[in-house]
């Protein structure tokens, strides 16, 4: 390794960020390539925790942390690797030597909902990983499990919240996976700070996953408003509540 690899790597840093934020495989490759260590603090943080904290979710995720984890990368909570790499093979085997990972509990930051606290399942609703969302449900993952309360009794939300407004409607088919295997919608909780510690940070009191999922019509969530009343469909459903014509979805007011 030449003397100037460092320097050169410390040129690519921003577009190491950029490439976390777009999820971009070939341009951290090409980054670590030049010289950016995956070790070493990036402006403060490692880069793997831009990377999992980043406002992005998408199916190349687990692609860009792989990456990171073959150059020596390591995750503040190992045991969370196999979910976010979206690989249900590697968790059914964790959970077999480990069953009591079926209630290990891990913190994390999350550009959304809080994920302190929060057990696999919670985890893997919140990045949309379907797949390893099934097998945790088939493995006896506690669909109802309760993160943890902050400081002021907010929060303590089940996996449900992370899938009713999520970043492209990514998560609908674990909604749809939790409500099959019995998660309560109706739900309650005090409040939960969404997006704590980011400029969107919003805190919201006396959260049901509906009033939950309905949230995500203010303009600092950018969901689609479809989406939105699509999964308050079905969580009113479950509740065993009738679900009246909404006419007006998308609204045709905002439109003009």
């Amino acid at each position: 390794m030449s003397f100037l690899t460092p320097l050169l790597g410390r040129r690519h840093e921003p577009d190491l960020v950029i490439a976390f934020e777009l999820h971009d495989a070939e341009q951290i490759r090409a980054a670590l390539d030049a010289g950016v260590d995956a070790r070493a603090p990036l402006r403060g943080k490692s880069p793997i925790n831009w990377l999992t904290e980043m406002y992005s979710r998408g199916d190349n995720f687990p692609k860009c942390l792989r990456i990171l984890l073959d150059r020596g990368a390591v995750l503040d909570d190992p045991v969370v690797a196999p979910v976010l790499l979206n690989d249900p093979d590697g968790v059914a085997s964790a959970i077999r030597a480990r069953p009591s990972l079926l209630d290990h509990r891990t913190n994390m930051v999350s550009a959304f909902t809080p994920l302190i606290g929060a057990s696999l399942l919670h985890v893997a609703a919140e990045y949309g990983n379907a797949e390893v969302a099934r097998r945790l449900i088939e493995l006896g993952a506690d669909v109802n499990a309760t993160a943890a309360l902050d400081e002021y009794g907010l929060n303590g939300h089940t996996p449900i919240f992370h899938t009713v407004s999520s970043s492209g409607n990514r998560s609908a088919p674990i909604l749809e996976m939790l409500l099959d295997a019995g998660a309560t919608s109706d739900i309650a909780v005090r409040g939960i700070t969404w997006g704590k510690g980011f400029a969107w940070e919003t805190t919201l009191f006396d959260v049901t996953p509906i009033s939950y999922a309905q949230f995500g019509l203010l303009p600092q969530v950018h969901r689609a408003e479809a989406d939105i009343y699509d999964n308050i469909k079905q969580l009113v459903a479950a509740a065993g509540r009738p679900v009246p014509p909404l006419a007006n979805v998308p609204n045709r007011y905002l439109s003009q």
